[in-house]
């Protein structure tokens, strides 16, 4: 019997400002950001849901709410699904403007390393902490299905880990958008044997200019 292990990545946020939140706490879901969970609880809907367990920050908590209240459960926190650490956090991120944090020289010395990466968290301790919280997800709901809330960067660095992927990749180019789900597949055994993905709140993203 198979185990499902949905991992979501949360809501928008409302950050009208572009700044890179990172592991900062107080940033919470837009009123889009709740509609996308909303989206999300709907899409689960008819599903064996086990499990609802999510990452300790606001906006992975508040995405978690609706699903858990959709199966009558109470959210876990996992603090391994946490977003990645990244110097730059709490910066406007970027070389669009004249306060992104990329046009300054300081930012310049975090930046020799792609493979690392030398500005954040390891890829590696990003893998070793997401597989083991999908690990134990499956543990908890085998037979079943649990959802996990996390952040792109890690869904997406687990996923390619996953499938064999290079982890240094154009973060513009993360298969990964916001309320979307890769699901994990364990087979009876434990032993993954597949990835899936969907973006149930599609009709919600913005339209990139």
């Amino acid at each position: 019997m198979k185990t499902l292990v949905h991992v979501v990545r949360h809501g928008e946020v409302e950050n009208p400002d572009g700044i890179l939140y990172g592991r900062q706490s107080d940033w919470h879901l837009s009123v889009r950001g709740r509609e996308m969970a909303a989206a999300v609880a709907q899409w689960t809907t008819g599903r064996d849901i086990a499990e609802v367990i999510a990452s300790p920050l606001e906006r992975a908590q508040e995405t978690a709410a609706p699903i858990a209240a959709q199966h009558k459960l109470s959210v876990r926190t996992d603090v391994r699904l946490i977003e990645a650490e990244n110097v730059f956090e709490g910066k406007k991120f970027g070389v669009g403007a004249s306060t992104g944090a990329l046009l300054k020289p300081s930012a310049w010395r975090h930046l020799w390393n792609p493979w690392r990466p030398s500005w954040g968290e390891p890829y590696r301790e990003q893998i070793s902490r997401m597989m083991a919280a999908i690990t134990d997800a499956y543990t908890l709901a085998q037979g079943r299905e649990a959802i996990c809330i996390s952040h792109q960067l890690p869904i997406w660095i687990l996923r390619s880990a996953i499938e064999g992927r290079s982890l240094v990749h154009d973060p513009r180019k993360r298969i990964c958008s916001l309320a979307s789900v890769t699901t994990v597949i364990f087979n009876a055994a434990g032993v993954i044997e597949g990835v899936e993905y969907a973006e149930p709140a599609a009709h919600l993203l913005r339209i990139k200019k």
